[in-house]
């Protein structure tokens, strides 16, 4: 089954551009030209979705934080202009998972959507992995269910955010570069900076944290990286 990936985009030339090469790589794509469109075409079998950030209704960061509470499990990279550092930074707060740049090259977008969907276990072929599950007071990871509970409580987390506990969580208190995690969870031949670490490891905390700014979990190696820490 072919994977489904939204293009919301208004410009009709990018659009288009975009809507073809995903084609020729054999996905299934619908366009939208706008939020309000995009909002209403996506459904639960939409595997990623591109986002523009500019658009004529309501911008892309918004779109992304809708589909995020949604669609907790679809994969979202977000389209931004060259330069736009804050909206890089702004759409990974939202709970996107990655972003390209304009203008970008047909490669770096098919490095970046292969990429993501390996991170959601898309082509994966639901494999299970012989340890199910990872015990560790007051959490368990579910590695078939792809899901963190907290306390019983399952805690929603994008794709992304659970492949990075994932990875810590199977180190515990071993220290773990930006540079280790970019490669492991973005692969090696990522475009971007480490920066999207640290934006991911924020958005995590606030969520499995007491006390996010100081966090006791997911702990910060000054200068060098972070370590899921279980102190006995």
């Amino acid at each position: 089954m072919k994977n489904k990936i939204l293009i919301l985009e208004d410009e009709k030339s990018i659009r288009s551009f975009i809507k073809i090469k995903l084609r020729a790589l054999n996905y299934e794509v619908v366009e939208a030209e706008n939020g309000n469109e995009a909002l209403k075409k996506v459904d639960g079998t939409f595997d990623i979705a591109l986002l523009d950030v500019m658009l004529p209704d309501i911008d892309g960061f918004e779109v992304c934080r809708r589909l995020r509470e949604i669609y907790p499990r679809i994969g979202i990279i977000m389209i931004t202009a060259k330069g736009q550092e804050d909206d890089k930074v702004k759409g990974l707060g939202c709970g996107a998972d990655d972003y390209i740049v304009k203008p970008f090259s047909p490669k770096e977008l098919e490095a970046r959507i292969e990429a993501l969907l390996r991170r959601i276990n898309i082509n994966s072929n639901n494999e299970v992995h012989s340890e199910n599950k990872i015990n560790m007071e007051p959490f368990t990871l579910d590695m078939n269910k792809k899901n963190l509970m907290k306390n019983g409580q399952e805690i929603s987390l994008t794709p992304t955010e659970y492949e990075l506990i994932r990875l810590l969580i199977s180190n515990v208190n071993k220290n773990i570069s930006r540079d280790e995690i970019l490669d492991k969870i973005w692969g090696s031949s990522y475009f971007g900076d480490v920066k999207i670490v640290d934006v991911n490891v924020r958005r995590i905390r606030r969520k499995i944290e007491e006390d996010p700014s100081n966090p006791k979990y997911l702990k910060t190696v000054w200068g060098y990286g972070y370590m899921w820490s279980c102190d006995k």
